[in-house]
């Protein structure tokens, strides 16, 4: 059955109008409480109708688009994926120097039989929650508070799994007086040395330090209808063109989306979405992150903190590398 209550981007408005009607159509079988074989076939055709358009909507997203799927509101959030796929997840809150923040929320688990540390960005579900999180976006307690949780992961000798879904870092006053930018770095340069297997997955937003300070990892994927840039597409447009409505041309530009990263070799792999993207089938959707997740693992179990490190250096030294023929 169609869900009523689900939202509809711009371009899926033909779609919305289609599952509205079949919504209309088994409204209609269901009051009657009488089969109605020519509804059923109407309601049949319908569905055909709706899930070729969806295929096809979804088979053909240029970036901009893909930019709306991956800051859809039902799009699966870190909380889907902890509550999912670890189990005995104990929370650990706060950076011991200022104070805690929501928006990057982590702790200890285990993932399929494996103790890891958890790490990952919450935006929230609804408007109270989505306030609690800070939409995402984290203070310097945030990027402070994963760095201590990274520091605990290499002492306990503990893989680290981060999922980043963030517009960016909180561009805050406050933010700012407590070292925002310094936070970042240090969080990044944390990921870096970390002696410990780093898995890193975007699953909605990637926006600029604030998704780099939990991603420079190991191995970084991408889900398909996911972006990951330095700027917002919108931020991109203001400055280059000084209009913000330019945002679906600096979108094209910026190469943001998946499939554009992985030829870059900015990200090592893109997961497969259901079609229709994550919104339309969460369970799926977290089936298919920690199945990737676990496959990443088993490459780099049992090599030294030294050939871990080693690893993660030579994968971003080769991004944008280029061979030259000098003969």
């Amino acid at each position: 059955m169609s869900d009523p209550t689900r939202t509809y981007l711009d371009f899926e408005r033909p779609l919305a109008e289609l599952e509205a009607k079949i919504e209309e159509l088994e409204s209609l079988t269901s009051s009657s409480g009488e089969d109605a074989p020519d509804v059923a076939e109407e309601t049949a055709k319908l569905r055909q109708k709706a899930s070729e358009q969806l295929a096809s909507l979804y088979g053909k997203l240029d970036p901009w688009r893909k930019t709306q799927v991956a800051r859809h509101p039902e799009r699966p959030h870190f909380h889907t994926y902890r509550e999912n796929l670890i189990e005995d997840f104990e929370k650990l809150c706060g950076d011991r120097r200022f104070s805690e923040d929501a928006a990057i929320v982590g702790g200890l688990g285990r993932f399929r039989g494996r103790s890891v540390v958890i790490i990952g960005h919450e935006k929230g579900r609804d408007t109270k929650s989505r306030l609690h999180h800070n939409f995402g976006m984290a203070r310097p307690e945030g990027y402070r508070k994963a760095i201590r949780l990274m520091d605990m992961a290499e002492k306990f000798g503990l893989p680290v799994l981060t999922f980043v879904d963030t517009a960016g870092a909180y561009p805050g006053l406050g933010a700012e007086e407590r070292g925002q930018a310094e936070a970042i770095a240090r969080s990044t340069e944390r990921c870096l040395t970390l002696g410990v297997p780093l898995i890193s997955v975007i699953t909605g937003e990637g926006g600029s330090g604030g998704a780099i300070a939990l991603a420079a990892a190991n191995t970084v994927m991408m889900l398909e209808h996911s972006i990951y840039s330095v700027i917002s597409p919108e931020g991109c447009a203001s400055i280059l063109w000084k209009d913000a409505a330019r945002a679906k041309d600096a979108a094209v530009a910026m190469k943001i989306t998946a499939q554009d990263l992985l030829d870059l070799k900015v990200v090592d792999s893109v997961i497969a979405e259901p079609v229709g993207g994550a919104h339309r089938a969460p369970d799926a959707t977290v089936r298919a992150v920690g199945d990737a997740i676990e496959a990443s693992l088993a490459k780099l179990e049992g090599l030294s903190a030294e050939q871990i490190r080693a690893k993660r250096r030579e994968r971003f030294l080769a991004i944008g590398r280029v061979e030259v023929d000098l003969g």
